[in-house]
């Protein structure tokens, strides 16, 4: 995974081939260097320009709780980690190193709000250039540092409110209203700081590609598509666009001139992939004189490779890895629901000899999206001979903004309905509805809960993995800095909680019947351990087979090699001995 690119064509990319993500550099002749080995993930890191330092973020034990730590690569060996900003107790999210300095979002001021700092290195001296408040979940500086776009989630669902900070006065101008019903993917400078892109969907169902700019105040459309989403990533030479094509999962890059948005060529990655842009992979990164971009591309078949793209040149991978040749790709249909709308699914065929079960796979978010990526658990159980059905129900991302929206409040249960739609369908792919399972993390994990709990009679068993058993006490203890942003989807305490209580599984869980399996992070700070242990002992108490993992130094899920090989494979003999 791409992280950044120096003036030297030298690249920072996670790789866990320890077990964990840690940091390599990558010269421009393929060398590789190991920066870190932590016990913990690292969540990202950057070049400081003019200098031999790189900061890097890392948490500990999955807690999210990020820490910026400089690492100096003229030491020999595996360089020493200094402390830079480190608080445990608190959120410190690194955006980006400018020469001399650090910038980095926080939440220490009261444990809610995100505000901007910068880091100066020299002396340690801190300045706050934003504390308006609100969760700030993008920030992008101009290349001349004269401004930065916060994108800060707003009040409706799914939506974010764009923000125009001006560095030097730290007055903030709205780009667009607070309670506009707006999603958004990435925002890119143009070299000379005039303008910006971003990906957007205001006042339209998909994203299109828009342009701000800053001297006229003023919004244009650079690329629509009315059918797929767009993102646009500029060269900073002024010269090129890379353009991301969204469609059913899978995303495709193509080069285009910066100045009309017209198409030069597509790059050659393979087909059936992903490669940046919404819930896929990271962005594309362009080095500091345009002469490349670093890539991140994966699929079902390929693992997360980065790829060297040089503008009218070659497409090289700094690094391969092979993997079994009986990978597939999915088949892609769509599965009528109760009121006539058609969900989306990928279907992987079994690859081992077929158990003649399926496996129902549902994603998290609930706005994020089932896309067509590397997942070793999908090939795995594929391989265990279950077919593998990964939907989009409605509320997932990348079909447009209307069928995101078809979930929100009081429309949570209809999503739940869609699971009900594909069980009947199964026949239609030589499935069997009485030996179907359901799988899920995360909001994935909430839809096996609420699967096995509202249509006791549909499925045989369920894996829940960070999953909600209650939307009310889901909401009551979940981190502060994310409980207003979850209630904007589910319900709000103050006014839905009868709604929200009636829409969670534990409202239901006399009627569950199915054993249930369930995986969970000590450190969870999205989803409290708190919600597997009460729907563990309360299907214990009645009798219903279940079996409860808990993982000291994960959070929300497992990043960690060792834990994942000690709970899948468990995961996959539990549904074999109540498949049988």
């Amino acid at each position: 995974m791409a992280l950044d690119v120096d003036d030297e064509g030298r690249m920072l990319v996670l790789y866990d081939g320890t077990g964990t993500r840690q940091v390599n550099e990558v010269d421009p002749d393929g060398t590789w260097r190991a920066l870190t080995d932590l016990d913990d993930t690292c969540r990202g890191a950057r070049f400081v320009p003019g200098s031999s330092r790189v900061v890097v973020e890392h948490d500990t034990g999955g807690d999210e709780r990020g820490q910026l730590s400089l690492l100096d690569l003229d030491e020999p060996g595996l360089p020493t980690l200094t402390p830079l900003v480190h608080d445990a107790a608190y959120i410190h999210h690194l955006v980006a190193a400018r020469a001399g300095s650090v910038l980095y979002t926080t939440n220490r001021r009261n444990g809610v709000d995100f505000d901007l700092v910068t880091h100066d290195l020299a002396t340690g001296r801190e300045t706050v250039l934003y504390d308006g408040g609100g969760w700030v979940m993008g920030v992008d500086p101009s290349p001349d540092d004269k401004w930065v776009v916060l994108s800060k989630a707003s009040s409706p669902a799914n939506s974010m409110q764009l923000l125009l900070l001006d560095t030097s006065s730290r007055s903030v101008t709205e780009l667009t209203a607070e309670d506009a019903h707006n999603d958004q993917g990435p925002v890119a400078w143009l070299p000379d700081s005039s303008a910006f892109l971003v990906s957007s969907n205001a006042d339209r169902d998909r994203m299109a590609i828009r342009r701000y700019d800053v001297s006229e105040a003023a919004w244009s459309d650079l690329l629509v598509d009315d059918a797929r989403d767009l993102a646009g990533w500029p060269s900073p030479d002024g010269e090129h666009l890379l353009v991301g094509v969204l469609e059913d999962g899978e995303v495709t890059l193509a080069l285009h001139r910066l100045e009309d948005g017209s198409a030069i060529t597509a790059l050659d990655l393979p087909a059936g992939g992903c490669a940046g842009l919404l819930y896929a992979t990271p962005d594309p990164i362009w080095s500091p004189d345009g002469s490349f971009a670093a890539i991140t591309y994966n699929s079902p078949v390929v693992p997360p490779t980065v790829y060297r793209f040089v503008p009218g040149g070659e497409l090289t991978a700094i690094r391969s890895v092979e993997v079994p040749a009986e990978l597939q790709h999915p088949e892609s249909l769509r599965v009528p629901s109760f009121d006539g709308e058609q969900v989306p699914v990928f279907v992987f065929r079994p690859t081992g000899p077929s158990l003649g079960s399926t496996v129902v796979h549902v994603h998290g978010g609930p706005e994020g999206a089932a896309m067509r990526i590397w997942s070793p658990i999908i090939s795995a159980l594929a391989g265990e001979g279950h077919t593998v059905v990964v939907p989009n129900v409605r509320g997932s991302a990348g079909y447009g903004k209307r069928w995101y929206s078809l979930d929100d409040r009081q429309l949570r249960l209809d999503s739940v309905k869609d699971l009900a739609a594909i069980n009947a369908w199964l026949p239609t792919i030589d499935g069997d509805p009485q030996r179907a399972v359901l799988w899920g993390g995360s909001y994935g994990g909430y839809m096996v809960l609420a699967g096995v709990a509202f249509q006791p009679d549909l499925w045989a068993a369920g894996v829940d993995i960070v999953g909600i058993a209650s939307l009310v006490t889901f909401l009551e203890n979940t981190s502060d800095y994310r409980r207003s942003m979850r209630e904007r989807e589910y319900g709000y305490l103050a006014t839905d909680r009868e709604f929200l209580e009636s829409a969670s599984p534990l409202s239901r869980v006399d009627d569950i019947r199915a054993p249930l399996f369930v995986i969970h992070g000590a450190n969870d700070p999205r989803v409290p351990l708190s919600e597997a242990e009460q729907i563990t002992d309360a299907l214990t108490k009645r009798g219903v087979p279940c079996q409860l993992l808990v993982y000291p130094d994960e959070g929300h899920g497992l990043a960690k090699l060792t834990n994942r090989l000690d709970a899948y494979p468990q995961a996959f003999s539990f549904l074999r001995d109540h498949l049988a």
